[in-house]
């Protein structure tokens, strides 16, 4: 049986009903995150509300979690942490994305269904940063490999495998 986060719900009668749904979705569970982590270990939690404004079902997610992706300069896990609170329109076609109030982002529910999930996947998607990276570069683990110079000692010399390329190419 499928974890009833998973499941596609009517966005129309919850939104008629002004539903609250808790969840906790896991990580590894979002096939689409999948390769943007360097970790599916972990899980999101919060809370998705849904309304109706101006004739357009509303799904008003809250969540919050914990994220590993790999550091672009070192490549070591990181962890990033994720607390999100959007509001988005929830549309049955594209054609109908100019119905969705201004202050809503548009997501498309196709035959008016959508799964937490999907809502939860789509933000995750938005929320993680584009190319990862440390705060610090003192905590990447290239950095910290990286010779420093310190009062009186001399840095080592500078590897170039390359330098020559150029006058071996012009024979």
């Amino acid at each position: 049986m499928s974890p009833p986060w998973s499941k596609p719900l009517d966005v129309g009668r919850l939104a008629e009903a002004q539903a609250g749904i808790d969840f906790a979705v896991p990580l590894a569970e979002l096939p689409r995150l999948r390769s943007r982590l360097a970790s599916v270990e972990g899980d999101v939690r919060g809370h998705v509300h849904f309304a109706r404004e101006a004739g357009v079902a509303v799904a008003e997610l809250t969540m919050s979690g914990t994220a590993k992706v790999a550091c672009q300069r070192c490549l070591e896990a990181m962890e990033v942490a994720v607390e999100s609170r959007v509001r988005v329109g929830l549309i049955g076609a594209q054609a109908e994305g100019s119905r969705v109030p201004e202050d809503l982002e548009p997501m498309l529910a196709p035959e008016g269904r959508v799964s937490i999930g999907e809502l939860v996947e789509e933000e995750l998607l938005l929320a993680l940063p584009i190319v990862p990276l440390h705060e610090d570069a003192g905590e990447c683990a290239v950095a910290a490999s990286t010779p420093r110079i310190t009062d009186g000692q001399e840095q080592p010399a500078t590897q170039r495998p390359f330098e020559r390329l150029g006058e071996l190419l012009k024979r």
